[in-house]
């Protein structure tokens, strides 16, 4: 099985967390795209919270964090459609 079917099949138990920080276009644009997805997810600063940036290892934003069992399923950093798509089955 496939990675995207794999998150197909699970997505309704898929957590999905945001880093972001405030006037960050990129960032917007991540959260336009969930949103038009109808896909929810968390926002997190990560310099609201540094212990979870740093749990996840969070180093720049918009990183965008898919969560099976508190496992990390998949990583996007930066604004990409044809990846965020994967997660927006």
């Amino acid at each position: 099985m496939g990675f995207s079917e794999h998150i197909k099949i699970t997505n309704n138990m898929a957590r999905i967390i945001k880093f972001e920080k405030n006037d960050c276009a990129p960032c917007a644009q991540v959260s336009a795209y969930l949103d038009q997805k109808g896909l929810s997810y968390e926002t997190i600063n990560p310099f609201d919270q540094p212990d979870l940036a740093a749990k996840f290892k969070i180093r720049t934003v918009p990183t965008v964090l898919v969560l099976e069992n508190e496992e990390i399923q998949q990583r996007i950093i930066g604004f990409k459609p044809e990846e965020l798509a994967t997660i927006a089955l």
